[in-house]
């Protein structure tokens, strides 16, 4: 179900070495980093889970807050990207970026610019907390420095400092500014920045909110519960972008919950485990699999996600 603005520009347009249409992907997997019990990143259940998220059709959004992504090194995150453009995976690759020294990421995205990826996630700069002026003058660079689309980034909970609406405005017609992941879990927040960009790509970055959010104009979804459950919430994105959100309610919000109990991307990366998906439910430090002490929420939200999917499914093909 492709979307579209009235102005839209295609990501081939964009990005000319790409073969995807950016807008045609509603759902971005917001890959966790599958690592094992030595504290080594684990390739083998990093392919298994990427082609997992391929085979469902799921944009790949790597080395974002939920993939661990500050507590690996350079060379890790940059392994990572080689691993995963190495794949020929069928469908589009996006990359975070993030931190706190302007320099620093612009080195790193002329460094990646050269790599098989299709987009950019730009995070606003950690801990310093500027003003629009300063948020305006920082993504500016980094756009400048990309030559492929952008997807910009508001998330208050982890940059200490909400994206200024003006800036926003300000930068949504850059050529490389595509879209905006909106994770400060206000829905008046959303709002504003559609009001004021209203041909800009606006994707929830709370997977708990899509229904509201999809209703308000946005294209689509960032997720980590789709880690767990690719297809059932491609499914589920699917029915929020077409308002058919009858059979989402209390089922989706009930097992989201589950996944954020302690901090992402604790409780999904212990659930991905306890499927076979991943070898270790092992973390990066400080984070780590022991704050999750009674798994049942997580089996219990596992088990409702499931028998909802195969009811739509069961469902669709007595309507056909």
């Amino acid at each position: 179900m492709p979307l579209s603005s009235p102005n839209e520009v295609s990501s081939r347009e964009m990005n000319p070495e790409s073969s995807y249409n950016l807008a045609e992907y509603p759902l971005w997997t917001a890959l966790v980093t599958p690592f094992t019990d030595s504290g080594e990143i684990d390739f083998a259940s990093l392919s298994r889970i990427a082609r997992q998220q391929s085979a469902a059709g799921n944009g790949l959004l790597i080395l974002g807050s939920t993939g661990e992504a500050l507590s690996l090194s350079a060379e890790q995150q940059f392994g990572i990207i080689q691993y995963i453009t190495e794949l020929s995976l069928n469908v589009p690759i996006m990359l975070g970026v993030g931190g706190y020294q302007l320099i620093q990421q612009l080195e790193w995205i002329e460094r990646c610019n050269e790599l098989a990826i299709d987009a950019y996630l730009l995070g606003a700069p950690l801990y310093a907390k500027p003003g629009p002026v300063g948020q305006e003058q920082w993504f500016t660079a980094l756009l400048n420095a990309s030559n492929k689309p952008c997807m910009l980034y508001n998330v208050p909970s982890r940059s200490g400092v909400s994206l200024s609406v003006s800036t926003l405005a300000n930068l949504q017609h850059h050529e490389k500014c595509w879209a905006l992941k909106e994770a400060s879990a206000d829905i008046e927040q959303f709002l504003q920045y559609r009001n004021a960009c209203p041909e800009l790509h606006l994707f929830s970055g709370e997977d708990a909110l899509m229904p509201y959010l999809a209703t308000a104009g946005a294209s689509g979804l960032v997720s980590v519960s789709a880690n767990a459950w690719p297809e059932a919430t491609h499914l589920y994105v699917r029915q929020c972008l077409d308002s058919a959100t009858d059979n989402v309610f209390p089922v989706w919000h009930q097992s989201i919950a589950a996944l954020f109990t302690v901090a992402n991307p604790i409780p999904v990366k212990v659930l991905m485990h306890e499927n076979g998906d991943i070898d270790t439910p092992f973390l990066q430090p400080p984070l780590t699999h022991h704050e999750i002490i009674d798994k049942q929420a997580l089996f219990d939200a596992n088990d409702a996600i499931h028998s909802w999917y195969w009811a739509q499914i069961e469902s669709s093909k007595q309507r056909a």
